[in-house]
């Protein structure tokens, strides 16, 4: 499914804290002076630049530390230190009597929104980090009305803003590149899944989104499921990760990074 958003709808959901974290802004009054510049521009062009989501809710099911969903195999990583977690853990098995879904989702905004404004070096800035905190915001309501409506696992959610910030909901939503799914590869699997082109997504040899200010990822439901930190993985995880990846091992410890031995 996918979902267009105007600006207007989408500005309520955003985080300011990552915005002004990004200026590498600490004083309240210079936050504030940001903000109000940035909330004028967002009015501005409320109606000239749109945000968008894609998404499905599809059967799933994990087989061994990869999650199934569809036809398509997402192989995942295991923590190997502290509790061991793995994201393919809140998915149960094929034989399970439990109700196994899963949600794969992105979002992103007008390309515009980054390529309309290289005369100003400034305003550049100012609607490149926008993009950014719409993108996430984008995925924030998408997930709200999610949660509430499209799979509707939780219709009685009524949380504050800063409650949906601080991720009060049941369940996850772990982004592509973020610690508990550091490979920006497997966006090439989500894009078979979803089609991001749809919402004019394209994809780098690596992975990674141009636009840039977009956002794809998982959204699980399990009402114990939190996130965490891969870590740094052994020489043993790593081939049998580029194992199931299909991928030779040089190129997976390359999407991998410093994660990889």
């Amino acid at each position: 499914m996918t979902i267009t958003y105007d600006l207007n709808t989408i500005r309520p959901y955003i985080n300011w804290i990552y915005f002004y974290h990004a200026w590498q802004v600490s004083d309240s009054a210079e936050q504030q002076r940001l903000r109000q510049e940035a909330e004028c521009l967002l009015q501005q062009y409320d109606g000239h630049y749109r945000c968008h989501a894609l998404f499905t809710i599809d059967d799933a099911y994990s087989d061994g530390d990869d999650i199934v969903v569809s036809t398509i195999r997402l192989p995942m990583l295991r923590q190997q230190h502290g509790d061991c977690l793995c994201l393919a853990d809140y998915i149960g098995r094929q034989s399970a009597a439990v109700d196994n879904r899963i949600g794969v989702f992105a979002t992103t905004v007008d390309m515009g929104m980054e390529t309309d404004f290289d005369s100003d070096p400034y305003k550049k800035m100012m609607m490149q980090l926008l993009a950014d905190r719409l993108a996430e915001a984008t995925a924030e309501r998408m997930h709200q009305e999610v949660r509430k409506h499209y799979w509707g696992y939780a219709p009685d959610e009524e949380l504050s803003m800063a409650e949906l910030h601080t991720e009060l909901f049941q369940g996850i939503r772990p982004a592509v590149g973020y610690p508990s799914l550091p490979d920006t590869s497997l966006n090439f699997e989500l894009d078979r899944l979803l089609g991001f082109s749809k919402i004019g997504i394209r994809l780098t040899e690596s992975g990674a989104m141009r636009p840039h200010a977009s956002v794809s990822g998982l959204m699980i439901a399990h009402p114990k499921a939190k996130y965490f930190a891969i870590g740094k993985i052994g020489a043993d995880q790593l081939t049998d990760y580029a194992r199931r990846r299909g991928l030779p091992i040089a190129i997976v410890r390359r999407f991998l990074g410093s994660l990889a031995p």
